[in-house]
């Protein structure tokens, strides 16, 4: 989001001081010395803060709040008070204001309000903008999440694929979510009613995926990892995609198959009519802004799963979150969320240097622990909350080596 000020003041120093101030924290400034000149830029649509002074010739400080309020409710207005305003401003802030600065105000506290103040908008200019996809009702607007232009252009590649029925190649960085792009290309298909089958390309037989094909006839068959696929299963996927399948074949593959191809480890004929329609999934480095997005999703999630109630993200966190690279992409940030709702951060360094499976299990083990916690360590209560069936529950403690009774008061 722009980090952008609408200054208001009709004391021509104070504006210039203060927009040095923001202009140097790398904010953009765009000032007014009065409520007339200053409404045309207060829309539903800004992606900012106000800061106004109260007392200004004509309508004040207080009338802008108002006039503010009405645009959007959720624009948050900083008030500028001289020593006698104080108690005025401590009354707009029961009218709405988000907070009040005494001039002259020093820098730090300034932006320290504004940091706060930019959290919140950025947060409700996300929250519209997911509700406003969600309003759109398909699949592609429902499970892929993100507001970025590349995020956007995602869902929309998606929508294009999806209704022509043709095979479709899937590909995207380890953990970002290509089984899941596959199965909203299935849903988004003229075939999305019938069955989505998913298999492992690496452990198929040319019979195995016969048997496949005849299981996803009239829906959708992923063959997941299509790179590893042995190559007498890959001549019989090309006879059969050739001779029509019954269903439609979509393929995903973390590997670049034209470079494989080109070397003779992939049948380039197979290649060749896999690629028909591909559907690329950016990593979360290209796409930082989509991370608070994301994360906030898997902690609310994750937060569920436990039975707990979400904890706060800061605006710092979230930042920290945005300067990593996340080779692991959204499976890792989905772990990371899950840390973080359990309040583990000495788990999060200890993580950095296992594998994918290692701080899953890692996680579903603190799961565990704390359904357990929570139920007094009654077993058949904490399973009940997880959602999981008995046996899995009691199969999961034995992997972990959990003793129900241990968590009993």
């Amino acid at each position: 989001m722009m980090r952008r000020v609408l200054l208001v003041d009709d004391d021509a120093a104070v504006r210039e001081a203060l927009s040095q101030t923001l202009e140097l924290a790398d904010y953009q400034p765009t000032t007014a010395g009065s409520f007339v000149a200053a409404k045309d830029h207060i829309s539903r649509e800004f992606p900012g803060v106000i800061i106004s002074d109260i007392r200004m010739p004509g309508r004040d400080g207080f009338h802008l709040l108002s006039y503010a309020r009405e645009v959007d409710p959720d624009l948050p207005v900083v008030l500028l008070t001289g020593e006698g305003d104080i108690p005025m401003a401590v009354d707009a802030m029961g009218k709405g204001a988000f907070d009040f600065l005494e001039k002259p105000c020093a820098a730090s506290d300034l932006l320290e309000v504004l940091e706060r103040a930019f959290a919140t908008r950025s947060q409700v200019l996300e929250q519209r903008a997911a509700k406003s996809e969600l309003e759109r009702g398909d699949p592609a607007a429902r499970l892929l999440f993100g507001l970025s232009p590349q995020a956007e252009a995602l869902r929309e590649r998606v929508r294009t694929v999806a209704p022509t029925g043709a095979e479709v190649l899937v590909t995207g960085p380890p953990g970002s979510g290509i089984s899941k792009v596959a199965e909203v290309v299935h849903l988004m298909s003229p075939a999305g009613q019938g069955p989505f089958v998913k298999r492992t390309a690496s452990s198929l037989s040319p019979d195995d995926l016969a048997e496949s094909c005849e299981d996803a006839a009239g829906g959708s068959l992923f063959l997941d990892e299509v790179s590893a696929m042995p190559h007498a299963t890959q001549f019989a996927a090309l006879e059969i995609i050739e001779h029509g399948p019954g269903g439609r074949i979509i393929a995903g593959t973390t590997a670049d198959l034209s470079a494989l191809s080109s070397e003779g480890r992939f049948n380039a004929d197979l290649f060749y009519r896999l690629d028909v329609m591909r559907v690329r999934i950016p990593s979360l480095a290209e796409r930082p802004d989509d991370i608070p997005v994301i994360f906030r999703h898997y902690v609310a999630q994750a937060a569920e799963q436990a039975g707990i109630v979400a904890p706060e993200i800061s605006s710092e966190h979230l930042a920290s979150l945005m300067a990593s690279d996340w080779p692991g992409n959204a499976r890792s940030l989905m772990s990371a969320a899950m840390r973080f709702v359990l309040g583990m951060p000495e788990e999060v360094a200890q993580a950095t240097d296992l594998g994918l499976s290692e701080q899953m299990a890692r996680v579903e083990r603190s799961l565990l622990i704390a359904a357990l916690g929570r139920h007094n360590g009654k077993a058949s209560d904490a399973a009940k909350a997880l959602k999981l069936p008995r046996k899995t529950f009691y199969d999961k403690l034995a992997r972990y080596q959990i003793r129900a009774e241990d968590y009993r008061r």
